[in-house]
Formats: structure tokens, C-alpha cells, sequence
């Protein structure tokens, strides 16, 4: 089963510093039909003007993964840690216990970005944060693990959570696959260009919620860049 969801059917909001949109329900954009997709709670396309930012706010028990489109963000936290993580690279913050951040933008153009939360696998854990560079060049023709909660994705940021997320690059014409264990959710959105998971074609930044199928084939109509995020 794969449903597309079309980005021109997302909720969202539009402030002068931001231009957001809602797979799923979240802040003021309520469905009771989207409330998250198994451990997957939510996935925010997010434009930022330059010079402008979430203010320091406080969060708890998520796994906030940061996919930054095009630009940087900038992050600091009451942890003290502070970092720029720019376009193609991943940020991971674990709120555990509780921790409050900022993420600005402070880059002469706009920047865009993922903004996904996944459930974690327990509660209360020590707060953290990282960043790492993922070169697109590396994940060219191939889907390869950005952030995980598994003991086997040693290479990728961890997280707290039974979860992957994957980021791919593909020429028009490739195909790459990925296999969905039973029992699973999958959610795919193309960052950009067009694609076609398992005959299902999506725009760019249209929402794939995919269940009960065991082999994901993503072929690129257009040139693409793909992220995906298999959980329980």
C-alpha cells in the first residue's frame, strides 16, 4: 500500500520568516486521519528566511532529525553545543529528559529543510545533539543510512528510536531499492525532482505513507533527491 500525499494538500502556516508545511498534524494544522505514521510523528518542510530562526524553545522525549535542503542552520542549545549543519548534511537532537535550542538561519539566502520526529524506543534518556556531513556523491544511485537506531548502522547518527532514515541521490532514469521489513512503516518524500516508488509517481516534495510492501524500487524521473524513513 503506498499513499501519495500531495504537497499541495498539506497543512501548514505562512509567517514573514516562515513558509511551513504539515505531513502530518502539528501546531495549529489538526487531521485527526494524520496523526503520525507508526513511530513517525512529524515531518515538517520547513523555509526559513535569511536572518530569522526558532527562538530557544524547550522539548522532551523525541528524536528531532534535521535535513537540511538548501542553505544552513545554525543550532545552539542549553546543552552548549552549537553547529552549522548545511545543505546535504544531517543534524540529530535526542530531547530525553529535556533540552531547549534555536535553530537559525544565518545564511545570506533562505534555507529550507526536513524537520522529522520520531517516537523513541523508552523515555528519559540524557538529552544530545550531533551533526555529520553525508556527501551526496556517496549515496549517488543508492539509498545509505543517515540516522539510525539500529546496532548495525555504525556509520550514521544515532538515534534513539527503532527507526532508519535514509537520504539517496538518483540520476533520471536510476533506480534504487530498499527493503521494508514486515511490519513496517515506510515515508518517502522526493526533496527534489520527481519520482516513482513502486509505480506510484510522486512531485517533488509530495509524502509517500507506505505499508506492506517488502521492496521499495524508487526510480527517478527527473534528477532527485530522496529521503525516507522506515519505521515500526
Amino acid at each position: 500500500m503506498i499513499e501519495r500525499r500531495p504537497f499541495e494538500k498539506l497543512g501548514g502556516a505562512r509567517f514573514d520568516w516562515l513558509d511551513t508545511k504539515h505531513h502530518f498534524s502539528f501546531a495549529d494544522y489538526f487531521d485527526p486521519q494524520r496523526m503520525g505514521w507508526g513511530a513517525l510523528r512529524v515531518w515538517n518542510d520547513d523555509e526559513i528566511a535569511s536572518g530569522t530562526g526558532f527562538p530557544p524553545h524547550p522539548h522532551a522525549d523525541m528524536e528531532i532529525i534535521t535535513y537540511v535542503r538548501q542553505g544552513a542552520i545554525t543550532h545552539q542549545d542549553s546543552l552548549g553545543n552549537k553547529g552549522r549543519t548545511e545543505a546535504g548534511d544531517v543534524q540529530v537532537m535526542s530531547a530525553g529528559t529535556g533540552i531547549r535550542h534555536s535553530e537559525h538561519n544565518s545564511e545570506p539566502e533562505t534555507t529550507t529543510l526536513f524537520q522529522i520526529w520520531i517516537q523513541p524506543s523508552s523515555r528519559g534518556q540524557k538529552p544530545g545533539w550531533g551533526t555529520k556531513p553525508f556527501p551526496k556523491q556517496d549515496r549517488s544511485g543508492r539509498f545509505i543510512t543517515l540516522a539510525s537506531g539500529m546496532d548495525t548502522d555504525g556509520d550514521a547518527l544515532p538515534i534513539r528510536a527503532d527507526a532508519r532514515v535514509l537520504g539517496a541521490t538518483l540520476k533520471a532514469g536510476q533506480t534504487a531499492e530498499y527493503q521494508l521489513a514486515e511490519g513496517r512503516h515506510g515515508y518517502l518524500v522526493s526533496a527534489l525532482g520527481a519520482v516513482a516508488v513502486n509505480g506510484v509517481h510522486l512531485a517533488a516534495r509530495d509524502g509517500a505513507a507506505i505499508q506492506d510492501e517488502r521492496v521499495l524500487r524508487v526510480t527517478a524521473i527527473e534528477d532527485s533527491e530522496i529521503v525516507l524513513v522506515d519505521v515500526t
